[in-house]
């Protein structure tokens, strides 16, 4: 416990709170407790997100304002306050403040690390990753307890600076978006029109592509590579009982580059997945993985074989017309993405590129030499502007640490704010909910793209 000032004081939680188990209200919205953001409205209408909700009465009722946390992962940050009467999941606690209890304020105390390390010292199970913290667990836990009107202006302080930080960072990330925008514009330019401005130009005849070099080609990819060539060719490796690379989707980033490859036995992987060797190419052919441009030219690839999720769709360069990394560059294209996204079949959430549509999409054609010029002057311009997009992550990143800092001083009391007053621009309403998290990214290029069933996770 922290030294706090000497006119707050320390109760248990259960002198704060009291639990609500109220059921019979079917007609609420569903809420959802998030480890990054505490307690909103589930977004029904996402098809990814659609439950069946065949029971809600057994759902359990929160006021606006009522406290809600998950038993189980309480302690990673899964607790937050209601935002409007809702209905939560009745596996969840639901606490309802007492009178002179601000609960956006505690909302803030129980997601800081100190608080959150204490949990598991209340809760119960046969394993600790499988701890539960009842309500019997959660309202013998400490907590602070500053005066009802302190309470509310520590809520108001940081939800003034949490409007500002939110304002900086949705900045930051729209420059962060108008650079990786150029990006691409540079990079399309670079391949469909070369690298020399004073070129002489010719109709290509694909309406996306328009007008290309007069001494360029304009080809099928299906003429220019060869598509899921035979795992039969790997024969003799299988024979030989050697271990392979294994590419699962998470493990190839939308820069075209491996990570956290496993290396398995061929006999376990030969079979049932996707076959490829070094220098192939390869496109994630699933939604929204297509969409965020999974894919690559496995010139890295650790062992000359290997063996990758079902969900990639594999090519193998003719190398007298094309290299590897043009083409990876190519199926790269933000406009290769649209049109495809646009021909995608099959179920919602399912969906996937037809192979038709990839070995005849048209693309340009440059002589060898002039392709490995525009793909060095391509890999600059990425290095350029990732460098720059790097530097304006890391200026967020140490935005939102300083917030987390700020937070913990605030609620323990390090830092006095009963004399601080709203400047005339800054959000500072008393009964506000608290911002929990400044909407932060999740890796949204991985959303959705885990449809492995390996066992090589």
């Amino acid at each position: 416990m922290p030294v706090i000032p000497s006119h707050w004081g320390v109760r248990r939680n259960g002198g704060l709170f009291a639990q609500r188990v109220e059921t019979g209200f079917p007609d609420l919205p569903i809420l959802e407790v998030s480890l990054r953001t505490g307690v909103r409205v589930r977004d029904m209408e996402n098809l990814k997100r659609k439950q069946m909700m065949g029971q809600r009465e057994k759902y359990k009722r929160a006021a606006k304002g009522d406290i809600a946390y998950n038993m189980m992962r309480l302690w990673q940050g899964a607790i937050g306050i209601a935002p409007v009467d809702g209905l939560i999941s009745p596996a969840y606690v639901v606490a309802r403040p007492l009178a002179g209890v601000n609960g956006a304020y505690y909302a803030y105390l129980y997601r800081t690390d100190a608080y959150l390390r204490e949990v598991n010292k209340y809760s119960r199970g046969i394993v600790s990753d499988r701890n539960r913290l009842y309500w019997d667990g959660f309202k013998q836990m400490p907590a602070l307890v500053p005066p009802p009107e302190e309470q509310d202006r520590i809520v108001a302080y940081l939800r003034a600076q949490d409007a500002k930080i939110a304002r900086y960072v949705r900045d930051k990330r729209r420059l962060i978006e108008l650079l990786n925008e150029q990006k691409q514009n540079l990079i399309h330019l670079a391949g469909t029109r070369g690298l020399d401005p004073t070129v002489r130009l010719k109709p290509s005849g694909v309406e996306w592509l328009g007008e290309v070099p007069e001494h360029w080609k304009v080809m099928r990819i299906k003429h220019v590579a060869r598509f899921n060539p035979s795992r039969s060719e790997s024969d003799h490796a299988k024979c030989s009982g050697a271990w392979v690379a294994f590419v699962p989707m998470e493990s190839l980033g939308t820069d075209g580059r491996l990570r956290n490859l496993a290396s398995v036995p061929i006999e376990d992987v030969w079979a049932g997945y996707t076959y490829f060797k070094r220098g192939d190419v390869v496109l994630a052919k699933i939604t929204p993985c297509f969409e965020n441009g999974k894919g690559g030219y496995l010139s890295e690839l650790p062992t000359e074989i290997g063996f990758g999720t079902t969900e990639f769709l594999v090519m193998r360069p003719q190398h007298q017309r094309i290299t590897g990394a043009f083409l990876a560059r190519l199926v790269g294209l933000q406009k290769f993405r649209e049109l495809g996204a646009d021909m995608m079949t099959g179920a919602a959430g399912q969906q996937r590129i037809p192979m038709d549509f990839v070995q005849n999409f048209n693309v340009p054609l440059p002589a060898l030499a002039e392709q490995v010029e525009i793909e060095h002057r391509c890999a600059e311009i990425a290095a350029e502007i990732g460098a720059a997009v790097q530097q304006v992550q890391q200026t967020i990143t140490s935005v939102l640490e300083y917030r987390d800092r700020l937070i913990v001083d605030v609620v323990t009391g390090q830092v006095d704010v009963r004399g601080w007053v709203a400047e005339p621009d800054e959000v500072a309403d008393v009964g506000a909910l608290p911002v929990l998290a400044v909407e932060d990214e999740e890796n949204p290029d991985d959303e959705g793209c885990e449809h492995d069933d390996d066992g090589y996770q």
